[in-house]
């Protein structure tokens, strides 16, 4: 029988969701979805990126990824409003919730959609269509917002299909399908075709998801390497990956933040890396494992990118140890030009026990510093992140947790916006 996969896909996620809450919660008469608007950054911080937009904003030519400015040379109306992750990460549950009374086979693809094996439920629920009427049916009334949903056979077609127009939609995407509703669309609309990959295509001639599929696949592959051949299937309409309900364990960690000003100076660089460390290795150890390699990035006032990675001497958690070799590595990458970007990652990941194979020349003791970590991590859970902070943050610009979410991005003040 063949498989039935829906792509569930929240129409402007961060946008409806603040709508929602505005309306229900704060009594706005307003709905954000009905005019010009959209959630950004605060440009001042330097974190003026547009993260989503409303239609009638993107009908304006708003995109997501724009900055502030630009938006505004666009759409000089344009409402901004902060953004809410607290209220993302609750909106998002509560459709999973929903999502999971319909099949078991639930992969989150992001905060914001998601992909469901539907094969098996059919005797439940009936034909694709009733059902997906069903659940976004189920969507709209509890939650208050829209969902587009998209049907095929595979991952690929569905999540295709639920890009087509916008928004509350359910589209099909069958193979017998994909010559009228897909081969029509330009080339760069194809899943995993990014702009890189557009412009070799458009070299080659190749400027629609039809001329893709027609294309020699040698072709595709002698220019494109794997990409050329993965994407010639999913012309074809041909994906094997399955559903997976469960998340496969992370690889690699990564931390970054974008700096409030420019960083001119080694000792403010070192304490955005030290507060970088402290959630980085936080992480490491929630999540029971280990980092074999470390690595740092640098982003300019240029914005010229530099990364440099080292492989540890032994794998480790502790935010010390990733500290100090993210110290050494930074000052192997520096060259004095000011920074507006630091970011440090963990790689080679370790679920092993961690051992420690003690030094001669060792200064502290390593299971001391293992003890100290878990005892800060204890209390930072219990009482929140600010209530052990180093001495070396005090009276300091530089947030002592840095990276990930920033606060002003994690739960804005409405009294401050006025709706309260």
């Amino acid at each position: 029988m063949e498989r039935v996969i829906f792509h569930v896909d929240v129409n402007s996620a961060y946008l409806s969701w603040e709508a929602v809450y505005r309306i229900q919660h704060l009594g706005e008469g307003k709905d954000l979805r009905e005019c010009m608007a959209a959630v950004a950054g605060d440009a001042a911080l330097r974190r003026g990126i547009i993260l989503a937009k409303s239609i009638p904003a993107a009908r304006c030519g708003v995109c997501t990824g724009d900055t502030v400015f630009e938006a505004r040379q666009k759409c000089p109306e344009l409402v901004l409003v902060p953004p809410n992750y607290h209220l993302y990460e609750t909106c998002s549950a509560a459709l999973f919730r929903i999502l999971r009374t319909y099949t078991e086979h639930v992969e989150p693809y992001s905060i914001d959609e998601a992909f469901l094996d539907m094969s098996s439920t059919r005797e439940l629920w009936g034909d694709p269509i009733h059902a997906a009427e069903q659940m976004a049916g189920e969507i709209r009334e509890t939650l208050g917002f829209t969902v587009n949903i998209g049907i095929s056979s595979n991952r690929v077609l569905a999540k295709m299909a639920s890009d087509f127009t916008k928004p509350d939609r359910i589209h099909t995407l069958w193979k017998e399908e994909i010559r009228e509703k897909m081969w029509k669309l330009p080339a760069e609309k194809l899943f995993f075709v990014g702009n890189a990959a557009r412009k070799k295509l458009y070299l080659l001639g190749i400027r629609t998801i039809g001329e893709l599929a027609a294309a020699d696949e040698r072709l595709l592959r002698l220019h494109l390497k794997k990409q050329g051949e993965i994407i010639w299937g999913f012309a074809n309409g041909i994906d094997e990956s399955i559903v997976a309900a469960e998340t496969p364990p992370n690889k690699g960690y990564g931390n970054s933040t974008t700096i409030p000003f420019d960083v001119t100076n080694e000792k403010t660089a070192n304490l955005v890396l030290l507060a970088l460390c402290e959630t980085l290795a936080a992480r490491l150890r929630a999540d029971g494992v280990s980092a074999g390699a470390a690595a740092v990035e640098m982003k300019t006032d240029k914005f010229v990118c530099s990364r440099r990675q080292k492989v540890l001497l032994e794998h480790t958690n502790s935010t010390r140890e990733l500290y100090e070799a993210a110290v050494r590595i930074f000052r192997e990458l520096w060259n004095g030009e000011p920074i507006r970007h630091l970011g440090v990652h963990a790689g080679k990941i370790s679920r092993a026990p961690q051992m420690h194979q003690i030094s001669l020349f060792e200064e502290q003791d390593s299971e001391k510093q293992r003890q100290l970590d878990r005892a800060v991590d204890a209390v930072r859970a219990r009482y929140g992140m600010d209530a052990v902070k180093r001495a070396a943050f005090l009276q300091s610009p530089i947030d002592h947790m840095s990276g990930g979410i920033s606060r002003e991005k994690w739960k804005p003040d409405y009294r401050a916006l006025g709706l309260l």
